[in-house]
């Protein structure tokens, strides 16, 4: 797969949201003359930035509304978050094994395991013994810029295989000692789809959410769709294209979005396949129905060739794919 983490490597953004209340804090900000406002939350979700945009005339309400979606976003890093050593994920990849675990946590490995076998193992969470290979290495004052050993790197692929993770809400366990899984290349979005599906359960129907990837309800208040800037992975800093998105969300895939070397050779989009990073610095977006789906699929083309990322997004009519390398027929 994917992003994986264990310390926080450094993490660029190639999403951008883009409202009104875009590059400002949390604040309740004029649309328009005669539209309500916009309500703004920024803050942190699994290493990066998010934000909350909420079309609500009742500030009070917003704010409510607001607090009670941040602490969601808290109580689900509990689960997912490789940043914290007592999370549940952090307890699993420690023992190897975790009884009662959180129902989330179950669920989404389920959702994962699905999108594995209908991507031939493309999309795998147990990259993380790679990634933590990697990232040693490469700490190490004059590591080899060619990346670890042949011995190490066959050690550390011989414990990827997503269908060795065993799991039911009785447990987790995994079937190798030493195996380790990262849920970063789709907790993100999964987060984000609890948070919308929340915030609709409480009335909202007009809403932007970035937490780790976009997901748009209804409209902007203008009426127009919710508009989403992509940057380009070679330039950063720059959004390249909008996209419009109303009830649909977005994620994006690059592998310069995390490098263990200056070169950019080595990062954290792992090729299940071969246990090495993706060749190339391409990226993938994916827009779909969930930001669940979005953020599984981006990483799963990002690490493919580009048929088989042709293939595998056949299988997938709901999802529109924007790539340099890779094109889905209309």
């Amino acid at each position: 797969m994917n992003r994986e983490t264990g310390a926080r490597p450094t993490r660029r953004r190639f999403i951008a949201i883009a409202a009104a209340a875009a590059g400002l804090p949390f604040a309740a900000l004029r649309a328009g003359a005669e539209t309500a406002p916009l309500h703004r939350w920024s803050g942190i979700a699994l290493g990066a930035a998010a934000e909350i945009v909420l079309h609500d005339p009742d500030a009070t309400r917003a704010r409510r509304l607001i607090a009670r979606c941040v602490a969601e976003i808290d109580r689900l890093e509990d689960v997912f978050s490789l940043y914290r050593p007592a999370s549940a994920i952090g307890r699993l990849n420690r023992d190897g094994r975790l009884a009662a675990p959180p129902l989330e946590l179950v669920a989404l490995l389920a959702e994962a395991r699905t999108y594995s076998e209908r991507t031939e193992g493309a999309f795998d969470v147990t990259v993380q013994p790679l990634w933590r290979l990697y990232a040693a290495h490469f700490a190490r004052p004059g590591a080899d810029p060619r990346g670890p050993d042949e011995a190490a790197h066959a050690r550390a692929q011989a414990l990827v295989d997503y269908r060795a993770v065993e799991f039911e809400p009785a447990g987790v366990r995994f079937a190798r000692p030493g195996m380790a899984v990262t849920l970063n290349g789709i907790a993100q979005g999964y987060i984000t789809d609890r948070v919308a599906a929340s915030l609709q359960d409480a009335g909202m129907s007009d809403v932007l959410l970035d937490i780790g990837e976009v997901r748009a309800l209804g409209r902007h208040p203008d009426g127009r769709p919710w508009h989403v800037g992509l940057r380009q992975a070679a330039e950063p800093d720059t959004v390249a294209r909008t996209v419009t998105l109303s009830d649909r969300a977005v994620a994006t895939s690059a592998g310069i979005a995390s490098s263990f070397d200056a070169s950019g050779r080595h990062h954290h989009l792992f090729d299940p396949a071969t246990g090495r990073p993706a060749p190339g610095t391409g990226q993938v977006s994916v827009i779909a129905p969930r930001a669940t789906m979005a953020d599984a699929l981006s990483t799963a083309l990002a690490v493919s060739s580009p048929a088989r990322a042709l293939t595998y997004a056949a299988r997938f009519p709901e999802i529109e794919v924007l790539t340099d390398t890779v094109s889905q027929p209309s």
